[in-house]
């Protein structure tokens, strides 16, 4: 009879947790969307792109020199064509080098774009991480779907907290850009 009492419980047990985790609430929010209306992230990218323009200011020299550096080699070429093969050779090294220093510059310039994206994105998207778990525990939501990335295939019944999360952050509902369905 002990026995009986015991796989009794451990049933009741198991269909209590099932029935329990059946009714997890879930709630989607278009975390794009969130990001680009904060006026964070619109600050963030002016600032982006204003430290972008003055390393593309700073390449210019570089191209400036390897076009000087080209003109003068055709100059040198139609002028003389008797040019020495050892004074070709000088002159297209100063070319290649000329075009690898531009090389090096756009990846070291890229590499500083990521790094200062990283340096202003990060408090941002931690920030709206922060408001998205905030009023998930407020509502109760067990699980909160990102539809931004357009990968859900089928999309589960759930509430869109996009505009709860833009009230806790103090972003007018009218900030964002339209959001967007997920694909079916």
């Amino acid at each position: 009879m002990k026995k009986y009492v015991i796989i009794a419980i451990v049933a009741f047990t198991g269909l209590c947790s099932m029935k329990a985790s059946a009714q997890t609430k879930i709630a989607h929010i278009n975390a794009q969307a969130l990001i680009e209306s904060m006026p964070d992230y619109k600050k963030a990218q002016g600032d982006i792109e204003t430290f972008a323009a003055g390393l593309e200011k700073e390449s210019g020299s570089l191209v400036e020199e390897y076009n000087r550096k080209m003109k003068e080699f055709d100059d040198a070429s139609q002028k003389t064509p008797a040019m020495s093969e050892t004074m070709k050779a000088v002159k297209v090294k100063e070319i290649q080098d000329a075009q690898k220093r531009i090389q090096d510059y756009e990846n070291i310039a890229r590499e500083k774009i990521g790094q200062k994206q990283s340096e202003l994105l990060k408090p941002i998207y931690d920030k709206a991480r922060k408001a998205i778990e905030d009023v998930a525990k407020e509502k109760g939501y067990g699980y909160v779907i990102d539809s931004s990335n357009g990968l859900l295939l089928v999309s589960p019944t759930g509430d869109d907290i996009l505009p709860a999360v833009k009230t806790k952050l103090g972003i007018s509902a009218t900030a964002a850009p339209a959001p967007t369905k997920p694909t079916k």
